[in-house]
């Protein structure tokens, strides 16, 4: 199977053009100020309670800086939540080589690879399924996925990991998939929905020897890092967000609905803008993921997509009332709904997920 041609090199070109456009924006905007992409605050760097303060990608620079514990703890807002995501703050250390000054770069630039890395890996299942591979820029130009790059944090990163586990299941390389997903785990807590798909489904095509090779390179390891957060920060670090973080709720779409109660109008904004994007894509795909399951057909795909739907019903309202918050919680969705529509064919659907590129008109507004 040919693998580059003028397709590949476009599908890839555009993304990779992308992503440096939106870190170049960010920049040029700031008058070059690289604190205008991992958005440090004072209260967290300065310890100022009363200081700015910041946004997520500040974190994977503090541990990149100092990855002791006991040192960054105290510029963590959730010290176990924040640690947990540990390849991407251990990666920028490893190729700054330790360098204070070029750490930051590395934290900006590992993002946009890892988007390069999905998109390669998402065009290669494409390819597998023989469906055509301009869809692949659905992914490449995923709103939530650039909104990541530009606030240099590790979503790209994770679910290029997923993208890469998921091709190599389908190449029946299972080490190498499951190796995969466990580097996905420690990147972002959110794909252990896709590896428990995955598990899921070994289980229930009774295939016990690979389940249980994916529990001990996967999930066995995941499990042990829980533990030790818990005997050094005191909690796990599984949860439903970093500081002011709600938990997650028990009536489908509540996170949402909540919105209501401190603005009407900013809750009708945000039901109508995200409909497509959230609300329709998830209902759609429990009902089409029951379905396959009715009929026997436990595909890890298939189970990925009810997963992934299902999560966006219980969401918590600190995620629902930040716009950039949906668009990051709902990369796992958009690649799920891809690959599903693409395995069975299922035209009228993946016809409709480029629409989905508009939302991109969020990248620089409301963060």
């Amino acid at each position: 199977m040919r693998i580059v041609n003028k397709w590949f090199v476009s599908i890839v070109g555009l993304t990779c053009l992308a992503g440096i456009l939106v870190i170049v924006l960010t920049l040029w905007s700031s008058s070059w100020d690289l604190n205008s992409l991992i958005r440090v605050g004072t209260r967290y760097s300065e310890g100022d309670i009363h200081g700015s303060e910041g946004y997520d990608g500040q974190f994977n620079l503090f541990i990149a800086l100092d990855p002791k514990p006991d040192r960054v703890s105290t510029k963590l807002d959730v010290p176990a939540y924040r640690y947990q995501r540990i390849i991407l703050p251990l990666l920028a250390r490893s190729v700054a080589f330790g360098d204070p000054k070029i750490i930051p770069w590395a934290i900006i630039l590992l993002p946009l690879l890892g988007q390069l890395m999905g998109t390669i890996f998402v065009y290669l299942i494409m390819k597998f399924y023989n469906v055509p591979t301009i869809y692949t820029l659905v992914y490449g130009l995923g709103a939530g996925f650039l909104l990541s790059i530009r606030l240099a944090l590790p979503e790209p990163i994770a679910f290029g990991l997923v993208a890469g586990a998921l091709y190599f299941y389908l190449l029946k390389k299972y080490p190498l998939s499951y190796i995969f997903m466990a580097c996905a785990f420690f990147t972002k807590e959110v794909t252990v929905i896709f590896g428990g798909a995955l598990f899921l489904s070994l289980l229930a095509n009774r295939k016990i020897n690979q389940s249980l090779l994916l529990f001990l390179i996967a999930f066995l390891p995941f499990g042990l890092f829980q533990i030790w957060l818990y005997c050094t920060f005191g909690e796990f670090g599984m949860g439903s967000g970093g500081a002011m973080a709600t938990s997650f709720e028990v009536i489908p779409f509540m996170g949402l609905i909540r919105i209501a109660k401190y603005s009407l109008v900013y809750f009708l904004a945000m039901v109508l803008t995200f409909f497509p994007l959230v609300i329709l894509p998830s209902v759609w795909g429990v009902f089409v993921s029951i379905k396959e399951m009715l009929q026997k057909n436990w595909d890890p795909i298939g189970i990925a997509l009810l997963l992934n739907s299902v999560v966006m019903f219980f969401l918590p309202f600190s995620t629902y009332r930040e716009t950039g918050g949906i668009l990051r919680f709902s990369c796992g969705l958009t690649l799920a709904v891809l690959l599903f529509s693409a395995k069975f064919r299922m035209e009228k659907i993946i016809k409709y997920t480029p629409f989905w590129i508009v939302y991109n008109v969020f990248l620089f507004k409301g963060i």
